[in-house]
């Protein structure tokens, strides 16, 4: 599965140059998995099921600038690492030119214990992950 979004940067993402800032790109990364839970995983929410996703790594290799005003596409592919991991591949375009590839790994956790649990298979099957 890939899951495509579109960003703008915008002034707050960019430095003094107009380039966008390296922290940037990791709001890129966590809009586009937000806005995958919210089309393929509709109904749920990180704040009220007991079952959420905490980031142990993270990467970003940064490959040619992005400018204030660029519309971006970001590529995700979600992987499952282990029972209890997915890895969101992340690949940003401007135009058909790569600028930034990287990854987050995530870990599902109860939120009631703050321990680790498998991945619920209901969430596995929507992200076509079986």
């Amino acid at each position: 599965m890939e899951f495509i979004y579109t960003e703008n940067v915008r002034l707050y993402d960019t430095d003094a140059q107009g380039v966008v800032h390296y922290a940037s790109y990791y709001r890129f990364f966590t809009d586009a998995i937000d806005e995958f839970r919210k089309k393929v995983l509709p109904g749920y929410s990180l704040t009220s099921d007991s079952t959420s996703f905490v980031t142990v790594e993270s990467h970003a290799e940064y490959i040619k600038p992005a400018r204030l005003d660029d519309v971006l596409t970001v590529k995700l592919i979600p992987k499952l690492v282990s029972k209890k991991a997915l890895k969101f591949d992340m690949r940003i375009y401007k135009g058909s030119e790569i600028v930034c590839r990287g990854y987050t790994i995530q870990v599902a956790i109860d939120t009631r214990r703050w321990k680790s649990v498998e991945i619920p298979k209901s969430l596995l099957s929507k992200m076509q992950l079986e």
